[in-house]
């Protein structure tokens, strides 16, 4: 289970409060990603009812321990009208009672049980919290990245934007057919729509954010800085359970702890307990001492052990065969998450490799239209050198600096989300193989 720095939460608290406070007057500001990652996991309702899962299973598990501290209660048989002939108890001021459980194996096993469902719960917690933070964590990189997207979109327009308006030179000027025009066009349209979808991304990932966190829509503005790099694993690297794993085992160990103790229940061990008994008599309002030959003592006190044995009880018998169908169930099931767990890290090692080939594609990509936007510029700067010499290139056009320009930008995109796509796997794949704690370490750390 993950320990947090109790120091921590005023600070958040107050660090968060100055933030809100600040919103509607400076609009959006740099957030860091602990900080997105700590106020979505305290606003999670998510984390708030597996916390509550906890409390109750803690309590659960002190229920199943106090069977055997003794229980001790107070009370009255005092008269309220007076009282004719014997009616078999004595009338008493007050009177008190302890009792407590001695001996029980099931009372045992299901004490163990407790403790396992609370091992349970405190995984699912844990289990809850990061997957909080992989939501989080995953819409802030969203946003981090198409606002650098963005930026290159709107560049883009530009450039679209001066060469429609060179191409409407040329085409006026006849150098250049209409199609040339059109075509120019059709680029600009096709960089609007672009940058209008993602727009529409950035504004989707703004509102998980939001939720996530609690603050306003459009408050928070990514840090750069603050995100740590994902680390690049595979499934050949030693793992643990994650914690979903880690909870489904527990809760199973405990069903089966559970459906031992009821069938211990069947084997005539007997069961012991403890018992105390005072009780201060009283012959206020009634004649109880004219039945007895000796009279009464005031302070009455006993002690005992009683011992119990289950001979014969078909209701046990249904409630072990329920007990054990439930603890089937359970390992089933814990099974069933690791075979899914396993699945999903075998998808995601087969993916990651794609998207990291992807990603060297696209840098690579980048690389080469950003040499080619200079040769462009210099040809421009400088002409070609070869202009009197026969089958030599052509001069380029202006028009040509604009198209560089845009492919270059698109290239630059195609690079951001490529890697984006990739730091998403790699943090699913952290996640599958239990190091995202590992990850979120890291990130409280910096």
């Amino acid at each position: 289970m993950q320990h947090r720095n109790p120091s921590r939460g005023p600070w958040l608290a107050t660090a968060a409060g100055l933030l809100l406070a600040a919103v509607p007057a400076v609009g959006a500001a740099q957030v860091s990603l602990t900080t997105v990652v700590e106020l979505a996991q305290k606003n999670s309702t998510q984390v708030r009812i597996a916390q509550a899962d906890v409390r109750k299973a803690a309590s659960q598990a002190s229920q199943a321990k106090d069977a055997f501290i003794p229980s001790v209660s107070f009370g009255s048989g005092l008269p309220a009208f007076p009282e004719l002939g014997y009616t078999g108890s004595l009338p008493t001021i007050w009177d008190g009672t302890a009792q407590s459980m001695v001996f029980s194996l099931p009372q045992i096993r299901y004490i163990q049980a407790a403790r396992q469902a609370l091992k349970a719960a405190q995984a699912a917690l844990d289990d809850a919290r990061e997957q909080v933070a992989l939501d989080a964590s995953t819409a802030y990189l969203e946003l981090d990245t198409v606002n650098g997207e963005l930026q290159a979109a709107r560049d883009q327009e530009k450039f679209a934007a001066r060469l429609v308006e060179i191409e409407q030179q040329r085409t006026d000027a006849g150098v250049d057919p209409l199609s040339e025009l059109y075509q120019a066009q059709l680029t600009a349209a096709e960089l609007k729509l672009n940058r209008l979808r993602l727009e529409t991304r950035a504004s989707e990932a703004a509102k998980q954010l939001s939720v996530f966190t609690g603050l306003p829509l459009g408050s928070i503005t990514p840090d750069h800085a603050s995100i740590p790099e994902v680390p690049a694993v595979s499934a050949d690297d030693s793992h643990g359970a994650p914690p979903g794993i880690q909870s489904a085992l527990a809760l199973a160990r405990s069903r089966e702890l559970v459906a031992k103790g009821d069938q211990e229940h069947l084997w005539w061990l007997p069961e012991v307990g403890f018992g105390l008994l005072y009780n201060r008599n009283t012959t206020l309002l009634n004649n109880i001492r004219n039945y007895f030959a000796a009279p009464l003592p005031a302070n009455n006190f006993s002690t005992g052990f009683s011992i119990k044995v289950p001979l014969f009880d078909m209701g046990l018998h249904a409630k072990q065969r329920e007990s054990a169908a439930e603890a089937l169930r359970a390992r089933v099931e814990a099974e069933q998450a690791q075979q899914q767990d396993d699945l999903q890290i075998a998808t995601l090692s087969g993916t990651l490799r794609e998207l990291d080939a992807e990603a060297d594609v696209a840098s690579l990509k980048e690389k080469i239209a950003g040499e080619q936007l200079k040769a462009v510029m210099t040809q421009l700067e400088l002409g070609n050198g070869a202009i009197n010499t026969p089958g030599a290139p052509p001069q380029l056009s202006p028009e040509a600096e604009q198209k560089a320009r845009i492919a270059e930008r698109q290239k630059y995109e195609d690079a951001l989300d490529a890697g984006l796509n990739l730091e998403k796997a790699r943090l699913d794949l952290l996640r599958a193989l239990g190091h995202m704690q590992d990850w979120l370490n890291e990130l409280h750390a910096r």
